[in-house]
């Protein structure tokens, strides 16, 4: 099976699981709410993303218990909102308003990136060097890292950060230097990075 398919059921599952919490923990708060709609909304977008500008690194094959690690590793991004369902958290309106504003601009550039990175190499092989690429070389991952930490501010605790933090260093990182590594092979490059951050835009 494709590492996507284990991928896209932990995104579509996400808005069902947070209505079963919210059922059984008779939660239903302006924040468990919110979550449902940032989260929930987040991970149909992924499934319409996946069906119209995929990611050709989520087309590879693998094995079934591989496929079931992949899904259970997901996992960790749904502490978050058991942690908020199950303790009836309630933060402050400015951190709701934060959250909100993180998960739309985020979903700005992991979603624009994405676009602009399929629809370019569709028609042209190379380095993208401009739009969303144009000082950032990892704006999906930037974008993603907005969203994820968006969420975890909804818990109102560290504890909402745990699966973005362990994501981002063991995921994001050595997967941002792998592409490092293999953008180095164009000529270009070399000055491109100069002018470009790895996940922080480079404005100078």
């Amino acid at each position: 099976m494709k590492l996507k398919h284990a991928i896209n059921l932990h995104k579509g599952a996400t808005a069902f699981l947070v209505i079963a919490l919210m059922f059984f923990y008779n939660n239903f708060s302006i924040n468990a709410f919110v979550y449902l709609a940032l989260h929930g909304c987040y991970g149909f977008m992924w499934l319409f993303k996946d069906r119209v500008f995929p990611d050709r690194q989520w087309e590879e094959k693998v094995s079934v218990p591989y496929a079931a690690l992949a899904f259970f590793s997901l996992g960790l991004y749904w502490i978050a909102p058991v942690y908020i369902i199950c303790n009836h958290v309630e933060p402050q309106a400015l951190i709701i308003g934060a959250a909100v504003a993180l998960n739309v601009l985020g979903t700005l550039l992991h979603f624009g990136s994405d676009a602009q990175k399929h629809y370019t190499l569709l028609n042209k092989r190379g380095l993208i060097t401009d739009g969303f690429f144009a000082r950032c070389r990892n704006t999906n991952y930037l974008g993603e890292l907005m969203i994820y930490c968006g969420f975890g501010l909804l818990t109102a605790s560290w504890v909402g950060f745990i699966g973005i933090t362990l994501f981002f260093v063991f995921v994001f990182i050595p997967n941002m230097l792998k592409k490092d590594k293999s953008l180095s092979r164009y000529p270009e490059f070399a000055e491109y990075k100069k002018r470009s951050g790895l996940i922080l835009p480079k404005l100078w």
